[in-house]
């Protein structure tokens, strides 16, 4: 019990106030449950389930069973089962994304070059600002949720004045824009979409596909849930969405057509699927230390390539597309390393 009163003040800490408030008040307005009911209830769902105050709410407890309940993985059961799975000692192949570009190169399609690099030969900087696409991306490179990043047109930039952006913001490397696969773009322009793969090693080293979802941008440069976006079930088999597009946000219905475009979400066929799951099984293997990556797919004309890849991969993304929990998926490895 020390334990989960250590998570609670955790939660309580970590907490988004003007999220958590609106979400209060929509099950206040939405169900009619008084407001402390709703405090009582999640309160002790989060001591006795682990989740934490936002999870209480994106996981519709104020309206599951207790048997529901108990199927959702939440933040403090990630959180261990992570650190199991993928040890601190480790993560840092991931955690560095300049690191992770380099370990998985052989995955890796577009170019990129650090802070460092580019202060040393101002020639490199010039090379990226003369790539394909046109635009660049400016990134921290243990950034987590998209925060930092920024995409730019490389005609807003010299050399100098990349490199001055980059200490401004704090950020320390460059990519090209990964210019994404026609169909994908025409669902969603505004951003690069990627497919989200989780993985996990069994006791055999075998590669587990937990899920695939597809995170879709909505007037949005990247495509997170945090960021106002919506992600898609995907099937593993045939890479065909077979759902409706979810948010992050209790307050939003999910959508099976995207509101800009007008392209159909449900229904969707990923191009080059097969060749997509082949090689994150491949990058599975590449570093059995860690047992279970979210990994971060672009789809392009030439093929799929890898953008990086999560020790911490997202309970949100993982659960709520399928709307169901998967805690019982996960715990069946917990004791087979």
């Amino acid at each position: 019990m020390i334990k989960r009163l250590l998570y609670l003040g955790y939660y309580y800490k970590e907490l988004d106030k003007a999220k958590f408030s609106r979400f209060v008040d929509y099950v206040h307005r939405q169900h009619g449950i008084s407001k402390p009911k709703i405090y009582a209830d999640m309160i002790a769902a989060s001591l006795k389930y682990n989740v934490s105050f936002i999870d209480y709410f994106l996981f519709r407890f104020y309206q599951n069973t207790p048997q529901v309940r108990d199927t959702y993985a939440g933040t403090g059961f990630m959180y261990e089962y992570q650190l199991q799975m993928n040890p601190k000692k480790y993560r840092d192949v991931l955690e560095d994304k300049l690191r992770f570009l380099e370990v998985y190169k052989e995955f890796v399609l577009h170019d990129y070059a650090s802070l460092t690099q580019m202060q040393a030969d101002k020639n490199i900087a010039e090379r990226l600002l003369a790539n394909m696409s046109g635009k660049v991306v400016l990134k921290g490179s243990t950034g987590q949720c998209g925060r930092g990043i920024e995409v730019r047109s490389a005609k807003d930039f010299t050399p100098d004045t990349l490199i001055a952006r980059l200490k401004e913001m704090n950020n320390d490397y460059v990519e090209e824009f990964v210019m994404q696969h026609p169909e994908l773009n025409n669902l969603s322009p505004s951003g690069l979409n990627t497919v989200r793969i989780f993985t996990q090693l069994d006791g055999e080293d075998n590669v587990v596909i937990l899920g695939c979802r597809l995170r879709i941008t909505i007037n949005s440069a990247v495509d997170n849930l945090a960021a106002g976006n919506v992600a898609a079930p995907v099937n593993t088999e045939t890479g065909i969405v077979e759902g409706p597009g979810v948010y992050s946000d209790i307050t939003k219905e999910d959508i099976d057509v995207h509101p800009v475009t007008g392209v159909s979400i449900t229904g969707f066929k990923v191009p080059y699927w097969q060749e997509t799951i082949a090689m994150v099984k491949k990058a599975s293997l590449l570093d059995k230390r860690n047992r279970s990556v979210g990994w971060d797919v672009a789809i392009t004309e030439k093929g799929p390539e890898l953008i990086e890849g999560n020790h911490n991969w997202c309970k949100l993304l993982y659960q709520l597309p399928v709307k169901k929990g998967l805690k019982l998926v996960l715990t069946s490895y917990q004791h087979k390393k």
